[in-house]
């Protein structure tokens, strides 16, 4: 996740994270530990997300939450809707087994949308 989740942060995210979206039963997990300043528009942003992937039988999960997203989760009383785990790899084992059926062989089994992080420097 970005360091800076607001409007303009939160827009340059999901540009990028849609097509994940697309996929049937999507597994997303969100590592927070980067997240310095996180605001209505980034919440937003993550509900969207959650909403996305149970509509099409998946989960979003987060993971490593910063002290500073903690609190403003908290303060708008949405900590309860995410689940939250300590790690990254506890969140994806938290997933357990997946049946492959219906996953289409393009799926991608594993992605990381930010090892070119210049698009979201150019928003925050």
């Amino acid at each position: 996740m970005p360091e800076q989740l607001d409007s303009l942060g939160a827009r340059a995210f999901l540009e990028e994270l849609n097509p994940l979206l697309d996929f049937p039963r999507p597994r997303l997990v969100f590592e927070c530990s980067q997240i310095r300043y996180l605001d209505s528009a980034g919440i937003k942003m993550m509900l969207h997300c959650l909403e996305e992937a149970i509509g099409r039988e998946g989960d979003l999960k987060l993971a490593a939450v910063s002290p500073e997203a903690k609190i403003v989760l908290e303060l708008l009383e949405k900590a309860g809707v995410f689940q939250e785990f300590a790690s990254s790899d506890e969140a994806v084992r938290s997933f357990g087994a997946v049946s492959a059926e219906g996953i289409p062989k393009s799926a991608p089994a594993s992605v990381n949308i930010f090892d070119d992080r210049s698009p979201l420097k150019k928003a925050s």
